[in-house]
């Protein structure tokens, strides 16, 4: 069977070509093994048409076939790489035991690498009080600015409008059991110890984590990181130590600016909703919280922001030069750097039980 003409993708790409070249030349047995076939005619032939004759052939060269001088090497590739099949699923029964150990394996990899980088940044900490003069100090600032002043907006905005609710649900509890002077203590206790320095934490994850991470994710696709290397400048000293210390600096500060405008809110909503005046407010806190929940509060934003600026680290660094890492490592580091604050200070909550009552 003569074939002439021009095969060619763009030739058998439109609608119902190929289904009716099909038929045509099974209809005049053109797709048994047996039969002859001449495509030295064929002006042009490219892998798309060569791919259509070796699939109505059944995937096996005819008996009798003659090709062209540049065809050979279609239908020879087309011949070696055979059937291509995809994997069959695996049926395990106990497929979460492999999963729950694959997830086990990638939670020890993680540690390891950030207990190194934890190392790291100590012995980064020992080269700094060393050489103090030395120290990348424009960078710690650079980042306590962007981490600390550009974030007091959307805090105090968070902080006051929490305390406004907290205050309110408060109140109506309170109201019922006329115990209204008690509001003071539970909105005291609860934003200064707890949700002062949780909030601000949790705002700088999403903020200034995610920055951290895209920051260093850009580096990498950019080979940054590796002319940073190639010149000699470690990455720990110059990218690590700098962030950690801006956030370690700037979120204590942040913990009280939050308190502060979550306590204003809070004082608002309780002169509207329970009358109680702005000076019984003042006079009140320090004798419902104590000063070691205001210590505690912003120790906790210390450990909050080492923690953070770690986290972000350690996803940036494991980012792959590609668009598709930099969004899935930005991701992963916010959800990581939320998932142990709160895990950190659930832990802190536990050890500090009977501190400040």
């Amino acid at each position: 069977m003569g074939v002439k003409g021009t095969w060619l993708v763009q030739n058998l790409a439109v609608r119902g070509t190929i289904d009716r070249l099909r038929l045509q030349l099974a209809g005049v047995g053109g797709g048994a093994p047996t039969s002859s076939w001449d495509l030295t005619e064929i002006t042009k032939l490219d892998h798309f048409g060569a791919q259509f004759f070796w699939n109505l052939w059944g995937k096996a060269r005819p008996q009798n076939l003659k090709l062209g001088p540049r065809q050979e090497e279609f239908f020879d590739r087309l011949f070696h790489v055979g059937a291509t099949r995809l994997p069959e699923p695996q049926r395990l029964a106990f497929a979460w035991v492999r999963n729950l150990g694959a997830m086990e394996f990638r939670f020890a990899e993680h540690l390891g690498v950030f207990v190194e980088l934890l190392g790291q940044l100590i012995l980064d900490l020992g080269r700094l009080v060393r050489h103090p003069s030395r120290g990348p100090w424009r960078e710690v600032s650079a980042n306590v600015f962007r981490a600390g002043a550009q974030a007091v907006g959307i805090t105090a905005l968070v902080g006051f409008l929490i305390g406004i609710v907290l205050s309110y649900l408060s109140a109506e509890q309170l109201r019922s059991f006329g115990a209204d002077v008690y509001l003071v203590n539970i909105l005291g206790m609860a934003i200064i110890r707890e949700l002062g320095p949780v909030l601000a934490a949790i705002l700088v994850a999403g903020r200034s984590g995610s920055a951290i991470t895209a920051q260093l994710g850009v580096m990498r696709v950019t080979e940054e990181l590796d002319a940073l290397l190639v010149m000699g400048i470690p990455h720990g000293y110059r990218l690590i130590l700098p962030r950690v210390l801006g956030l370690a600096i700037a979120m204590p500060l942040l913990v009280i600016w939050t308190d502060a405008l979550a306590l204003m809110g809070g004082m608002v909503a309780a002169k509207l909703s329970l009358g109680l005046s702005f000076t019984y407010f003042f006079n009140a806190l320090p004798d419902a919280v104590s000063r070691p929940n205001l210590w505690l509060g912003v120790g906790k934003g210390i450990l909050f922001g080492i923690l953070i600026a770690l986290t972000a680290c350690h996803f940036g660094f494991r980012i792959q030069p590609n668009t598709s890492s930099l969004g899935e490592g930005t991701t992963s580091s916010v959800v990581t750097a939320i998932t142990v604050v709160i895990l950190a200070d659930a832990i802190v909550a536990v050890v500090f039980k009977n501190v400040g009552f």
